[in-house]
């Protein structure tokens, strides 16, 4: 039976903090959303390989081939930049996920909230600062995927950042399907309601398989 008692990690991950961690295959990694409407920002890396990450374009198109959806829920397999599974979405309380909008950096901050956001922490960042430290920079980041974040798709193609639908408690679960660095930056953004406007702590299980 799983449990929190017997993880193999249970980390609280603060407001506006990176984390990271390396899955075995089989290893499933729970987030969870404590407080509610917490956007959690993930990058996804072969631990043996970084220029192996994932793609968001391989995983919608392969979503769209198998007449799925835009955004991610339990059953999205997240697909490398080689096409290879590397995590699969097992269980979910939100419903969806994003994968289109990307993350946050003080550039956008400065054009869509104005100059006086430029210095403001951003989830880019956080990421610079956490693949730092497995030997990765500004170079290897790429398409990433948004938990917890809403961003519709209107009727006339605008993508847009809407209120989190997530609840206290609620969580997503990904199984690794290969030996898989995790980079998470618990989102700082306070300039649209992806957060509720008020970022907050997250909680991160990792259980063996």
């Amino acid at each position: 039976m799983i449990t929190p008692t017997n993880a193999l990690l249970d980390q609280h991950v603060p407001a506006r903090a990176a984390f990271s961690t390396i899955l075995e295959p089989g290893q499933t990694l729970r987030i969870i959303d404590l407080e509610s409407q917490q956007a959690v920002d993930a990058l996804f890396y072969n631990a043996d390989d970084h220029g192996e990450r994932y793609s968001a374009q391989d995983t919608l198109l392969a979503q769209a081939r198998a007449g799925g959806r835009y955004d991610l829920t339990t059953g999205a397999v997240l697909l490398s930049n080689e096409a290879r599974p590397m995590a699969t979405i097992i269980d979910d309380t939100c419903g969806f996920h994003d994968t289109c909008a990307g993350a946050c950096s003080c550039e956008s901050n400065t054009v869509r909230f104005g100059f006086e956001t430029k210095f403001m922490h951003a989830c880019r960042e956080n990421f610079l600062t956490e693949i730092a430290r497995y030997g990765m920079d500004k170079r290897d980041l790429v398409s990433n995927v948004n938990f917890f974040m809403n961003v519709p798709i209107r009727p006339d193609g605008e993508l847009t950042v809407d209120d989190g639908v997530s609840t206290p408690g609620g969580y997503v679960e990904l199984r690794a399907e290969m030996r898989l660095l995790v980079v998470l930056s618990n989102c700082p953004q306070v300039n649209n309601p992806c957060n509720g406007f008020n970022p907050t702590p997250i909680r991160c299980i990792v259980w063996a398989a």
